[in-house]
């Protein structure tokens, strides 16, 4: 009964474990040549890229924590894919590692004969500096480590106990607690590594516009996910209509709240007109960054929206699975929206480093995920929320 939930040697996803890593050494190949010759796009192309996909780990653990929660079987037919994704942690951390040596190109705050002759940087050091910098990373992994650590293996523990009850219950406590330290983790993270990337400018809502992209982001790659395993096995009869209707509307609110509180930052900045807060919005909406702006309106937001009223296209795997990716693009085109006019805020322009990091990272990264799908069932045969015609 087990075997038939494990992940077989010829399902699609080894093919596509094994093209995803040789296209992503090729493609970190290039970018390190590229790094060679241009060391400071390339860490600004970098940054964009692991932002991205370190967004779908930490959107995936809070999806995850939030189901522990509020329970459901929308949760239960996604428990393994999510903690899969969890458990890439260790390596986003490793993949960190190469941002630090390029602190002075992405941060003028890391600069000391900029902050020499600026008053409001030199005001912000006593946070903004990079002993403190390095500590605070340090002290971010280490917290969702851990975290994603208890929840892996008390979620392994389930599958063997004669009382997942228990196990179920230890299960929300820790998510209870670790929902508000990796909220709050991760909203100082987007803050270090993100916002001050502008220092000057500063915004109370940055850090929870960064948290619901990336449960969406993590919503919207795991759906897929979840339709070809369905289809090809070996969640074939696990994952119903209901199930992706339920995902569906969930993806729906999720991208409802990134609008909201997008819209909420944009319509306070603007309607203040403050000089010190103001440029940010102007940056990226001048020199062709106002079509992008325009587009993450259209594509982000306005049609998706319309689209996920529809309950037929919920029901429908497929349907929502192509739904599904677009926001996962869109998503990228969001955090490179967020990040690249800073360092370009006269015109518009995609590098081709921009391309080789965001390839590159995303193809090492998918290897390690399906990865970590191996080796455990994809159903958490003891999970209380689990359809009763499945749980064991």
């Amino acid at each position: 009964m087990t075997d038939r939930f494990i992940l077989q040697a010829d399902h699609p996803l080894h093919r596509l474990q094994w093209r995803a890593f040789t296209v992503g050494m090729v493609a970190l190949g290039i970018a390190v040549m590229g790094a060679i010759a241009m060391p400071q796009q390339f860490f600004r192309s970098y940054l964009v890229a692991y932002l991205f996909w370190f967004g779908i780990a930490m959107g995936s653990l809070a999806i995850l924590m939030i189901y522990h929660i509020t329970g459901g079987a929308w949760g239960a037919v996604i428990r393994r894919l999510l903690e899969s994704a969890t458990r890439t942690m260790p390596l986003l951390a490793l993949l960190f590692v190469p941002l630090l040596f390029g602190l002075p190109d992405l941060y003028e705050w890391a600069r000391p004969e900029e902050v020499a002759h600026d008053p409001i940087l030199q005001h912000k050091s006593l946070y903004l500096n990079v002993p403190f910098f390095l500590i605070r990373a340090g002290f971010y992994f280490v917290v969702w480590c851990v975290v994603i650590w208890f929840l892996n293996r008390w979620s392994l523990e389930q599958d063997r106990t004669t009382d997942p009850e228990a196990l179920a219950t230890r299960l929300e406590q820790l998510s209870r607690g670790g929902l508000v330290a990796v909220g709050l983790t991760v909203t100082f993270a987007s803050i270090d590594w993100a916002m001050s990337i502008e220092a000057h400018w500063y915004s109370t809502i940055y850090g929870i516009m960064i948290a619901g992209g990336q449960i969406l982001a993590a919503m919207a790659f795991v759906i897929p996910v979840a339709a070809l395993l369905s289809d090809r096995g070996p969640l074939t009869g696990v994952i119903s209509a209901e199930q992706f209707h339920d995902l569906g509307k969930l993806m729906l609110a999720f991208v409802m709240l990134w609008a909201y509180f997008s819209f909420s930052q944009f319509l306070i900045v603007w309607s203040a007109n403050l000089t010190e807060e103001i440029p940010w919005y102007l940056r990226r909406l001048q020199g062709g960054w106002q079509w992008v702006g325009a587009a993450l309106v259209v594509f982000h937001f306005a049609i998706p929206f319309v689209i996920l009223l529809s309950r037929t296209l919920k029901r429908n795997a497929r349907r929502l699975a192509l739904v599904a990716l677009t926001m996962v693009g869109m998503r990228l085109v969001d955090v490179y929206w967020l990040i690249a006019p800073a360092f370009s805020p006269g015109q518009f322009a995609i590098h081709w480093l921009d391309l080789a990091t965001v390839v590159g990272l995303g193809g090492v990264w998918l290897a390690a995920f399906v990865w970590q799908l191996k080796g455990r069932p994809l159903v958490p045969l003891h999970d209380p929320s689990l359809p009763e015609h499945v749980r064991i």
